[in-house]
Parts: structure tokens; C-alpha cells; sequence
């Protein structure tokens, strides 16, 4: 009797074929790692021991040089010597080499006195000179990209001239470019609506089928730069540009005003998921670049790896 009552306790305490199995653990799903780099637009003048380390502590890697106005005025003359110019770029890249820093583009300067596609001759080929001049004292920071704008506002009815003249002064400054062994990018231009008031139209490449266009009669060797803040539903001309797209300007906006508006403000109307698909279906392998307003540097790499991954679970 004994023994029939142990057998029965060991089964209710050992053999319960109740008892539920052990439930395996199940990973987490990671979170996805955003491709590429990010790089910032930064004035030459701020390339300054304190603020390029910070930069690159909080995941910084690239930088565009901006405020090429230092060096020149709106008259295209040059406001320092030869030596000034080339002592200001050294400073400048020792200060982003020594932060671990690549200078990724430089913004070359623009205004209405510095147009590419003016329809003055001797006026375009003042401005070819002032850029070729400035582009070999580039040659110090070692960029990969120099950026060029393709006009500024056109008087009405010169469209035409003023793409055969931009295409001229484009072909002329692709070889100086390439010279210091760069590559040259134009920039689309905001153009919700042709007329901008005041008897005047909106610059060149201010829509997609304008960009092709103009873009079809350069040399294959000049890559476009695509500004998020210039342009309705930037991903369609992503698309459009395919693998000529070099370099990118990232800032939200509504394509029809000069917003620069920083991506997570939520200020701006772009789509990110489609622009970040549309930069993953044309393959793009440059910089996240921003040029929007921002309140710090440590807001950049978190800003767009939030955007990645919005983009990633909507796959």
C-alpha cells in the first residue's frame, strides 16, 4: 500500500502532463542601422578647433564648406591676398583633418553678380575666371564634390540663352574641377511657379523636366546635387536623376519657399520614407547632408536614424 501511494505522489508532483513547457525566448528585433554617413553644412569660417571634434563626437563625418563670401565679394573680386586665401584653407583643414573630418563638398558662392548663365559674355566669362581661380586654392581641402548653382533669377523671357549659357560656363569649369581631381554638381533650384514677381522668372532647374533637360546637354562627367528644400516631392527627381545624383542637401520644407527646415521639426511636408527609398532604389552612397536648421550637432545622427527607421518598418 505504501509503495502504490509514494508511485502516486511522485506522479502528481513529476508526471503533471499539464504543466505548460518552458516558453522559448524570442530575440529582439534590432533596430536597423542607417547607411549612410552624415555630413553637415558649416560656413569655412567656423571650421574651428572646438566645433568640428564636437561635431564628429556626436557621429558628424562629413562637412560641406559654405560661405565662400569670405573670399569673395559680389563684385567677384577677391578680399584677401593669395596668401590670406591659402593660409585660411590650411587652418581650415588641418582643423577638420585633425577632428577626423572629410570635407565632403564646398558650396561655391552665387548672386545675381555671380551667375553662371548671365547673358552677358563678358560678364560669364569674368565669372568662369573668379571661379577657376578660387577652385585651385580648393585644391587644399581635398573635397570630392564642388557644387555649383545654375543661375540666379532670370529676367523674363531668356530662358533659352540662359541655358546655353550655363551650359558653356559648365563645361569650362568641369575641367577645372576635375583638376584638382573633384567632381562638379548643380543644384536644382526652387521653381514652385515660372514667375517670381517683379519681372522676373525663377532660376534655371527649378523642376524636374527642366533638370533632365538641362542635364541631357552637359557632359556626362557633371553629377547633380539635389536640395530636399527645392522642390515638391523631392524623391521624383531622385528618380529621375538616377545614378547622376553625386551629392544631396537634406532639409524638409514645402517647395515653395526657402524653409531649410530641420527633417524632425515636423515643420516641413516632405516624405521621408519615399525619399529614403527612392535614395535606396537609385543606389546613392553619399553623405546624409544636411543643410537645414538645427539646435546642435548631437540632433543630426539621432534625427536621421529615426527617419530610417520609420522608413525601415514600412517595408
Amino acid at each position: 500500500m505504501l509503495a502504490i501511494l509514494l508511485a502516486c505522489s511522485l506522479c502528481l508532483t513529476g508526471c503533471d502532463s499539464s504543466k505548460e513547457e518552458p516558453t522559448p525566448d524570442v530575440p529582439a528585433k534590432e533596430t536597423p542601422v542607417a547607411p549612410l554617413k552624415v555630413g553637415y553644412s558649416l560656413p569655412i569660417g567656423n571650421f574651428t578647433k572646438e566645433k568640428l571634434p564636437y561635431a564628429k563626437s556626436v557621429g558628424v563625418s562629413y562637412v560641406e564648406a559654405s560661405g565662400m563670401s569670405l573670399f569673395v565679394d559680389d563684385r567677384r573680386d577677391f578680399k584677401m591676398s593669395d596668401e590670406e586665401v591659402t593660409q585660411k584653407l590650411r587652418e581650415a583643414k588641418k582643423a577638420a583633418d585633425e577632428a577626423g573630418i572629410k570635407v565632403w563638398s564646398v558650396h561655391m558662392p552665387y548672386s545675381q553678380s555671380i551667375d553662371l548663365s548671365t547673358v552677358s559674355e563678358a560678364d560669364r566669362q569674368d565669372i568662369v575666371a573668379m571661379h577657376q581661380k578660387l577652385i585651385t586654392f580648393l585644391r587644399i581641402l581635398e573635397p570630392e564634390v564642388i557644387l555649383f548653382h545654375p543661375s540666379y533669377y532670370l529676367g523674363l523671357n531668356e530662358r533659352d540663352m540662359r541655358k546655353s549659357q550655363l551650359i558653356k560656363s559648365a563645361t569650362t569649369l568641369d575641367e577645372a574641377v576635375q583638376a584638382i581631381n573633384a567632381t562638379m554638381v548643380l543644384e536644382n533650384m526652387l521653381g514652385p511657379e515660372l514667375l517670381a514677381g517683379n519681372g522676373r522668372e525663377r532660376p534655371l532647374m527649378r523642376s524636374v523636366e527642366e533638370t533632365v533637360e538641362i542635364f541631357s546637354r552637359l557632359p556626362t562627367t557633371i553629377y547633380s546635387a539635389i536640395d530636399m528644400n527645392h522642390i515638391k516631392n523631392p524623391e521624383t527627381l531622385i528618380k529621375a536623376m538616377g545614378s547622376r545624383l553625386k551629392t544631396i542637401h537634406v532639409a524638409d520644407g514645402t517647395g515653395a519657399a526657402e524653409n531649410h527646415f530641420f527633417p524632425c521639426s515636423g515643420e516641413g511636408k516632405n516624405n521621408w520614407t519615399a525619399i529614403l527609398g527612392a535614395l535606396e532604389e537609385v543606389k546613392y552612397t553619399g553623405p546624409f547632408m544636411y543643410e537645414s536648421a538645427y539646435q546642435d550637432e548631437k540632433d543630426l545622427m539621432p534625427c536621421y536614424q529615426s527617419l530610417y527607421q520609420n522608413y525601415s518598418n514600412s517595408k
